[in-house]
Protein backbone atom coordinates (compact mmCIF):
# COMPACT_ATOMS: atom_id res chain seq x y z
CA UNK A 1 0.00 0.00 0.00
CA UNK A 2 2.69 2.68 1.03
CA UNK A 3 4.10 1.83 -2.91
CA UNK A 4 1.13 2.69 -4.54
CA UNK A 5 0.97 6.08 -2.58
CA UNK A 6 4.33 7.06 -3.16
CA UNK A 7 3.89 5.72 -7.07
CA UNK A 8 0.77 8.24 -7.03
CA UNK A 9 2.64 11.02 -5.30
CA UNK A 10 5.18 10.42 -7.74
CA UNK A 11 2.61 11.08 -10.28
CA UNK A 12 1.37 14.10 -9.51
CA UNK A 13 4.60 15.93 -8.26
CA UNK A 14 5.40 15.14 -12.09
CA UNK A 15 2.13 16.28 -13.85
CA UNK A 16 2.74 19.60 -11.40
CA UNK A 17 6.37 19.92 -13.26
CA UNK A 18 4.56 19.76 -16.39
CA UNK A 19 2.20 22.61 -16.02
CA UNK A 20 4.67 24.89 -15.02
CA UNK A 21 6.38 27.06 -16.91
CA UNK A 22 9.55 28.84 -17.37
CA UNK A 23 9.90 32.70 -18.31
CA UNK A 24 13.10 34.46 -19.27
CA UNK A 25 13.90 37.50 -20.50
CA UNK A 26 16.71 40.36 -20.07
CA UNK A 27 16.91 43.95 -18.35
CA UNK A 28 18.61 46.92 -19.66
CA UNK A 29 19.50 50.20 -19.20
CA UNK A 30 18.97 53.47 -21.20
CA UNK A 31 22.15 52.51 -23.19
CA UNK A 32 21.08 49.51 -23.79
CA UNK A 33 23.71 47.35 -21.48
CA UNK A 34 22.33 44.69 -19.25
CA UNK A 35 21.52 45.24 -15.52
CA UNK A 36 23.66 43.24 -13.24
CA UNK A 37 21.39 42.81 -9.99
CA UNK A 38 18.32 44.50 -10.62
CA UNK A 39 15.04 43.34 -8.99
CA UNK A 40 12.22 41.42 -11.12
CA UNK A 41 9.01 40.64 -9.97
CA UNK A 42 6.38 38.42 -11.36
CA UNK A 43 2.86 39.78 -10.56
CA UNK A 44 -0.86 38.34 -11.20
CA UNK A 45 -1.91 40.37 -14.18
CA UNK A 46 -5.87 40.31 -12.35
CA UNK A 47 -4.38 41.86 -8.89
CA UNK A 48 -0.76 42.63 -8.99
CA UNK A 49 0.11 40.61 -6.31
CA UNK A 50 3.34 39.21 -6.17
CA UNK A 51 4.25 35.93 -7.29
CA UNK A 52 7.85 35.46 -7.37
CA UNK A 53 11.10 37.96 -7.08
CA UNK A 54 14.09 36.87 -8.34
CA UNK A 55 17.83 39.65 -9.29
CA UNK A 56 19.33 39.47 -12.81
CA UNK A 57 22.44 37.81 -13.61
CA UNK A 58 26.02 39.31 -14.43
CA UNK A 59 24.22 40.51 -18.15
CA UNK A 60 20.45 41.75 -17.43
CA UNK A 61 19.21 37.85 -17.77
CA UNK A 62 16.53 36.27 -15.37
CA UNK A 63 14.71 33.17 -15.07
CA UNK A 64 11.60 32.55 -13.53
CA UNK A 65 10.68 28.88 -12.83
CA UNK A 66 8.65 27.27 -12.42
CA UNK A 67 5.08 29.15 -12.94
CA UNK A 68 2.00 27.76 -12.99
CA UNK A 69 -0.33 28.83 -15.80
CA UNK A 70 -2.08 31.99 -15.93
CA UNK A 71 -2.29 35.47 -16.79
CA UNK A 72 1.12 37.77 -15.65
CA UNK A 73 3.06 40.24 -16.27
CA UNK A 74 7.06 41.14 -15.11
CA UNK A 75 8.36 44.34 -13.47
CA UNK A 76 12.10 45.49 -13.11
CA UNK A 77 13.21 47.88 -10.68
CA UNK A 78 16.81 49.15 -9.59
CA UNK A 79 18.20 51.66 -7.32
CA UNK A 80 18.25 55.41 -9.41
CA UNK A 81 16.00 53.85 -12.29
CA UNK A 82 12.49 54.16 -12.91
CA UNK A 83 10.19 51.00 -12.99
CA UNK A 84 9.28 49.50 -15.96
CA UNK A 85 6.52 46.92 -16.67
CA UNK A 86 5.81 44.23 -19.18
CA UNK A 87 2.80 44.13 -20.96
CA UNK A 88 0.20 41.03 -19.74
CA UNK A 89 0.88 37.93 -21.57
CA UNK A 90 -0.70 34.45 -20.45
CA UNK A 91 1.02 30.84 -19.41
CA UNK A 92 -0.61 27.94 -20.97
CA UNK A 93 0.69 24.31 -20.76
CA UNK A 94 4.65 23.65 -20.77
CA UNK A 95 7.64 24.90 -22.37
CA UNK A 96 9.33 28.63 -21.93
CA UNK A 97 8.20 31.73 -21.90
CA UNK A 98 10.35 35.03 -23.37
CA UNK A 99 9.38 38.12 -22.25
CA UNK A 100 10.44 40.98 -24.27
CA UNK A 101 13.66 43.23 -23.45
CA UNK A 102 12.37 45.76 -20.05
CA UNK A 103 14.05 48.76 -20.72
CA UNK A 104 14.34 50.84 -17.67
CA UNK A 105 15.19 54.66 -17.72
CA UNK A 106 17.34 56.46 -15.71
CA UNK A 107 15.91 58.71 -12.74
CA UNK A 108 15.95 62.51 -13.94
CA UNK A 109 16.52 65.00 -10.97
CA UNK A 110 18.69 65.07 -8.12
CA UNK A 111 18.22 65.21 -4.17
CA UNK A 112 17.40 68.38 -2.85
CA UNK A 113 18.80 69.54 0.57
CA UNK A 114 17.14 68.28 3.86
CA UNK A 115 16.10 70.43 6.53
CA UNK A 116 15.25 69.17 9.58
CA UNK A 117 14.08 70.79 12.84
CA UNK A 118 12.83 70.07 16.13
CA UNK A 119 12.14 71.29 19.27
CA UNK A 120 13.06 71.15 22.76
CA UNK A 121 10.67 69.15 25.27
CA UNK A 122 9.01 72.06 27.32
CA UNK A 123 9.59 69.65 30.67
CA UNK A 124 12.99 67.40 30.80
CA UNK A 125 13.28 65.30 33.73
CA UNK A 126 16.77 64.20 34.55
CA UNK A 127 18.82 62.46 37.59
CA UNK A 128 19.38 65.34 39.30
CA UNK A 129 17.02 68.01 38.29
CA UNK A 130 13.82 68.95 36.11
CA UNK A 131 14.47 71.67 33.01
CA UNK A 132 11.64 73.47 32.12
CA UNK A 133 12.05 74.88 28.08
CA UNK A 134 9.63 77.69 28.13
CA UNK A 135 11.10 79.45 24.97
CA UNK A 136 8.97 79.32 21.83
CA UNK A 137 5.53 78.07 23.92
CA UNK A 138 2.85 80.20 24.42
CA UNK A 139 3.52 80.65 28.33
CA UNK A 140 6.80 82.67 27.64
CA UNK A 141 4.79 85.44 26.21
CA UNK A 142 4.60 88.47 28.52
CA UNK A 143 5.00 86.66 32.02
CA UNK A 144 7.77 86.76 34.63
CA UNK A 145 9.87 83.68 35.57
CA UNK A 146 7.83 83.71 39.22
CA UNK A 147 4.24 83.54 36.94
CA UNK A 148 6.17 81.19 34.48
CA UNK A 149 6.63 79.20 37.84
CA UNK A 150 3.46 79.18 38.93
CA UNK A 151 1.79 78.11 35.26
CA UNK A 152 4.09 75.39 35.24
CA UNK A 153 3.20 71.69 35.88
CA UNK A 154 4.37 69.66 39.75
CA UNK A 155 5.44 73.50 40.63
CA UNK A 156 3.60 75.20 43.85
CA UNK A 157 4.80 78.58 44.92
CA UNK A 158 2.59 79.76 48.19
CA UNK A 159 1.52 83.56 49.10
CA UNK A 160 5.34 84.22 50.34
CA UNK A 161 6.97 83.07 47.20
CA UNK A 162 8.35 80.17 48.57
CA UNK A 163 8.70 77.46 45.41
CA UNK A 164 8.29 73.27 45.74
CA UNK A 165 8.51 70.86 42.98
CA UNK A 166 6.18 68.05 43.56
CA UNK A 167 5.75 68.73 47.29
CA UNK A 168 9.17 68.91 48.12
CA UNK A 169 10.49 72.59 49.02
CA UNK A 170 14.38 73.25 49.01
CA UNK A 171 14.39 73.64 45.22
CA UNK A 172 17.12 75.27 43.49
CA UNK A 173 15.67 77.81 40.73
CA UNK A 174 18.45 78.03 38.06
CA UNK A 175 17.53 80.66 34.82
CA UNK A 176 20.10 79.97 31.60
CA UNK A 177 22.19 77.29 33.86
CA UNK A 178 23.00 80.39 36.26
CA UNK A 179 21.23 80.27 39.92
CA UNK A 180 18.57 83.04 40.54
CA UNK A 181 17.33 84.43 43.79
CA UNK A 182 14.39 82.32 43.53
CA UNK A 183 14.64 79.19 45.82
CA UNK A 184 12.21 77.51 48.46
Amino acid sequence: MRKLVTIFAGFMLMAATVQAQQITGVVKDDKGKGLEKANVTLLRSKDSSVVKIVATSDNGNYSISPVQPGSYLVSATFVGYAPAYSKVFELSGSGSMSVPDLAIAKLKGDLKEVVVTSKKQMIEVRADKTILNVEGTINAVGYDALELLRRSPGVMIDKDDNVSLAGKNGVQVFIDGKPSPLSG
